[in-house]
């Protein structure tokens, strides 16, 4: 699993963040849940900036969560992160 592409965007009507990772061609989304980035942020609101910041600031953290999850239910191409997975 790599994440050569650096690029996220936030989905307001479900409050979480997607970003996109790779098994060799194979392209896998994973969204990270508001809830997860409040675990990593606890003092920080719920807005769209603070979730991009957030996500900005441990994204080394969250794409080690979602290899976890990834190698745990492998087989899918969509997965969310949330705070259990964090």
């Amino acid at each position: 699993m790599s994440f050569p592409n650096q690029s996220r965007s936030f989905d307001e009507r479900r409050h979480r963040v997607c970003f996109w990772g790779y098994d060799g061609p194979i392209e896998i989304s994973f969204y990270a849940a508001a809830d997860a980035l409040q675990k990593l942020s606890p003092d920080m609101g719920g807005t769209e900036a603070w979730c991009l910041k957030t996500f900005d600031s441990a994204v080394e953290q969250i794409h080690e969560a979602a290899i976890r999850v990834y190698e745990r239910d492998k087989g899918g191409y969509a997965f969310t992160l949330e705070a259990e997975d964090i």
